[in-house]
């Protein structure tokens, strides 16, 4: 995949992690597991309505996903894609090492 296209792919990720709530999210799902909307209010001052309303940003973006245990919805993150977003992240930083390591060179010659 070249660097525009994963860009491209991966911008979606990026604008929802570029939330706080969402981010503050994500970070509950990684050290918490499977949580339910109820779960993932407690203790906070942001509605449930909002939370739901960032846990679907976050679905559109393939970060999270939800299924069905009885009569509530859990939400699980999805590693896969945080993943592959830091891997193309990890790439960039490559690029920009590369480049002012050349820099370096030719201000030094």
């Amino acid at each position: 995949m070249s660097q525009d296209a994963a860009l491209k792919r991966f911008a979606p990720i990026f604008a929802a992690l570029g939330d706080e709530t969402r981010l503050h999210l994500v970070s509950r799902l990684c050290s918490g597991g499977a949580a339910s909307i109820a779960r993932l209010t407690a203790g906070s001052s942001v509605t449930r309505q909002a939370i739901t309303k960032h846990l679907r940003v976050l679905a559109g973006a393939g970060l999270v996903r939800s299924r069905r245990r009885g009569r509530e919805r859990l939400w699980e993150l999805r590693p896969d894609q945080l993943k592959q977003a830091r891997e193309s992240l990890e790439a960039i930083s490559r690029q920009w090492d590369e480049t002012l390591g050349r820099l370096k060179e030719f201000v030094e010659r």
